[in-house]
């Protein structure tokens, strides 16, 4: 064959009129979605998750906060009464600023995290639940670190009697008082215990919604209705929240140590706290504030995960229209 000759198979195909090399696979991600799409969909998802649920949390922390202590542990119903008869409603949003302020920053960095890795790990298979368990530990690794300070904060200004005037107050006293290891004593809890949260978590959920999309015949991810994710997310949260309910507590407990009655530690050991707790108050002492728990986080992943999925179709959308020129 001469060296003039093209073979057929071999020429080059032409460009449909519409080619954008700019819109191409390498730069997108594996659903349509930059980076920057990612954390802005995390960080509405988590605002709205947190701000919406936060009374419920602040009943979990009252229920935990003295658990192993000498003091009488309450109820959810009982904690509920007390603060709305001694505090009013308002006691039940003590800490949300510190909240407010934490939310939108770790949710960007959880799920543009979680994305990124979830697309590197699953090797080309998107039903790949120890890809998805992987991610998600790789997110609350580098989100943690984000919201752990003040989560601290908001703790300590749910306690009851809590002694801080406010974020900036709690903020300044602490680092005055206790030093700036004192944000993050709980770090380590706090990945221990979420490591294992968000694994179960991402893993439930997607399982979850697979199951739903067969059962409803949903043939594909822009059919998915909030139904799905909202049911799928709940049961997801549900389930992470109970399994690690005792990490919380340790948690809980080194991140309030010393304020309003709670005890101090003389490290931040997860054994010594797991042992106070349940030489004061038994097995059960670790378990404090379960319902509660599950109560928040059942509604708050449904809410996070509805409003995440929304946000992103909102930006698959956006993305489709400019890529057609419109």
């Amino acid at each position: 064959m001469a060296a003039t000759d093209v073979s057929p198979q071999y020429r080059p195909v032409a460009k449909p009129p519409d080619f954008s090399p700019e819109l191409t696979v390498s730069t997108y991600r594996h659903d349509g979605l930059l980076f920057w799409q990612y954390m802005v969909a995390g960080s509405i998802a988590g605002s709205v998750e947190h701000m919406a649920m936060f009374p419920v949390d602040t009943l979990k922390t009252r229920m935990q906060a003295l658990a192993g202590s000498c003091r009488t542990q309450p109820g959810v119903r009982q904690a509920f009464t007390s603060i709305l008869k001694l505090e009013g409603p308002a006691g039940l949003y003590r800490g949300i600023g510190a909240m407010g302020l934490g939310a939108g920053p770790a949710h960007a960095v959880y799920f543009s995290i979680y994305e990124l890795f979830k697309e590197s790990l699953s090797s080309g298979d998107p039903n790949n639940p120890v890809a998805h368990a992987a991610a998600g530990v790789c997110a609350t690794v580098a989100s943690d670190a984000v919201i752990t300070p003040l989560d601290m904060v908001k703790q300590r200004l749910q306690l009851e009697r809590s002694p801080y005037r406010g974020v900036g107050d709690c903020v300044r006293r602490v680092l005055m008082e206790e030093g700036i290891g004192a944000f993050y004593a709980s770090y380590r809890t706090t990945v221990v215990m979420n490591a294992p949260f968000t694994a179960v978590h991402f893993a439930t959920y997607e399982a979850a919604k697979r199951g739903l999309m067969e059962a409803f015949l949903v043939k594909s991810a822009s059919d998915e209705s909030l139904v799905v994710h909202a049911t799928a997310g709940a049961a997801a949260g549900a389930l992470a929240a109970a399994v690690t309910t005792p990490l919380d507590v340790v948690k809980t407990q080194l991140q309030c140590q010393g304020v309003c009655g709670c005890a101090r530690f003389s490290s931040s050991s997860i054994r010594d706290v797991i042992r106070a707790v349940v030489n004061k108050d038994g097995y059960r002492g670790l378990m404090r504030g379960w319902i509660p728990r599950m109560l928040f986080h059942a509604p708050a992943a449904a809410i996070c995960w509805s409003t995440y999925e929304t946000s992103k179709s909102f930006f698959q959308r956006l993305n489709d229209s400019k890529s057609r020129g419109y």
